[in-house]
């Protein structure tokens, strides 16, 4: 049987999360990039500036995820995405075009 290769992305709120699961049993990866410090100033979450911070880190947690997993995106056979709910702003939120399960 083929193992099954999945990059997870986590993007619903103030955290950007990128994680490499084989067989969607075995973590081989799982990198956080927190927000906590840019928000704690403002005593809580500010959505456009999460959904900035998102885009900034998406690209690199995404390669360090794959580098700790010790893949490249050849690797992987299937993309997972938050999709909602969330903030309004978060990149998670911003196809529309997705279907509702």
């Amino acid at each position: 049987m083929k193992n099954i290769v999945v990059l997870g992305i986590e993007t619903s709120c103030d955290e950007t999360a990128v994680a490499v699961v084989k067989n969607g049993r075995e973590v081989l990866s799982n990198v956080i990039n927190s927000q906590i410090e840019i928000h704690e100033k403002f005593g809580g979450v500010v959505p456009e500036i999460a959904s900035r911070k998102h885009i900034e880190a998406i690209s690199y947690i995404t390669k360090e995820a794959l580098n700790k997993a010790n893949m490249t995106l050849d690797d992987i056979d299937v993309i997972a995405c938050t999709y909602g709910p969330g903030l309004v702003r978060c990149t998670s939120s911003r196809s529309t075009d997705m279907p509702k399960h």
